[in-house]
C-alpha cells in the first residue's frame, strides 16, 4: 500500500490502537488473577467472575472513539446486558472477522456483540442470538462521472468479471458467490485482512480499489464525509443480525436472548436503535 492511502487511513487507526494498548494494559494487570484461557464458558463461570469477554469491530456504528469516550450501537448494548446482569463487561476491536471467531472457540471471548449474518455456515459453528438489527450487503463504488463511464455498476449483472474487495473472512463472500450463480459469471473476490469495512469504504472514494462489500448500515454512516461513494446497489436482501456465542454457551444464549426480548421493547432501546440507525 502506497503513503498515500496509509495517510487517509491513520485517522481510523490511531484511535483503534489507542483503545487496544489501553486493554491490553489492564488485562496485563489482572492476568495473575485470572484462570487460563483455553475453552468457551458458560454463564455460571462468567457469572462466579464477574467479567463478560467481548469481541466486537472498530467502526462508526458498532464500537469507535470519539475523543475521550467509547461509543457504537453494539458497544451500549452489551454494556447495559453486562449492567443488568451485575457484571463488568471487557470489550475489545478486531477488524477481522476470523480473529474474533477463533477468539470465541477458544475461550478468550465470551461473545461477539456485532451484527453477524445467519448464514447455514455460521449456524453449524455458533449459537445465534435472537435477531438484534436489519441490515443488508451493498456495493460500494464511486459515483457515476459520465453516462459512459465503463467502471460504474447499475445492476447486478454488471459484477461479473468485477473484483470485490470484502473484509477476510466475511459472511458477504457465501452471497457473492452465490450472486454469481445467480448472474451466471464470475464474481471475483479478494479479502483484506488488516481494513475494516470504513477502511475500505476509503481506499475506494480515494480511488485506490474500484469496488467493495460492507453492510449498509456501516456505508451510510460514512457517506456524508465521502459524497463521493454510492452504495445504491444491493448485493443481498435485507435480513436480520445477531450476536453469537460458542456452541459450549447454551446457559449464556438463552441468558442474551431472554433479556434481548424484554431490553428491546423498552425506552432505552428504541431511543440506543434510532441515535445510530436512524440517520
Amino acid at each position: 500500500m502506497e503513503t498515500r492511502p496509509k495517510l487517509r487511513l491513520f485517522r481510523y487507526l490511531v484511535p483503534v490502537v489507542i483503545v487496544l494498548a489501553i486493554l491490553f494494559s489492564v488485562r496485563q494487570c489482572n492476568r495473575k488473577q485470572e484462570k487460563p484461557l483455553g475453552h468457551p464458558r458458560d454463564y455460571a463461570a462468567i457469572a462466579k467472575e464477574g467479567i463478560l469477554r467481548v469481541a466486537t469491530e472498530y467502526n462508526s456504528t458498532s464500537f469507535y472513539v470519539d475523543g475521550d469516550t467509547i461509543s457504537g450501537f453494539h458497544y451500549e448494548l452489551i454494556e447495559a446486558f453486562a449492567r443488568d446482569k451485575g457484571l463488568k463487561a471487557e470489550i475489545m476491536p478486531f477488524m477481522s472477522f476470523e480473529e474474533r471467531l477463533k477468539g470465541l472457540a477458544d475461550g478468550r471471548f465470551d461473545v461477539i456483540a456485532f451484527g453477524i449474518l445467519a448464514t447455514s455456515e455460521l449456524k453449524d459453528s455458533l449459537l445465534l442470538t435472537t435477531p438484534i438489527v436489519l441490515n443488508k450487503q451493498v456495493l460500494v463504488q464511486r459515483k457515476e462521472t459520465e453516462e459512459s463511464d465503463s467502471l460504474y455498476i447499475r445492476s447486478q449483472l454488471d459484477l461479473a468479471q468485477r473484483t470485490l474487495h470484502v473484509v477476510k473472512g466475511s459472511p458477504s463472500i457465501l452471497r457473492i458467490r452465490n450472486l454469481g450463480n445467480e448472474i451466471g459469471d464470475t464474481i471475483y473476490i479478494k479479502e483484506i485482512e488488516k481494513y475494516g469495512p470504513e477502511q475500505l469504504i476509503s481506499l475506494v472514494a480515494h480511488g485506490d480499489i474500484d469496488y467493495a462489500v460492507c453492510d449498509e448500515s456501516i456505508a451510510r454512516a460514512v457517506a456524508d464525509s465521502l459524497p463521493q461513494i454510492d452504495i445504491n446497489t444491493a448485493i443481498s436482501f435485507t435480513q436480520f443480525y445477531s450476536w453469537a456465542v460458542s456452541k459450549q454457551s447454551p446457559v449464556l444464549l438463552d441468558s442474551l436472548n431472554t433479556w434481548l426480548t424484554k431490553f428491546q421493547k423498552e425506552k432505552e432501546y428504541r431511543k440506543l436503535y434510532k441515535k445510530y440507525y436512524t440517520r
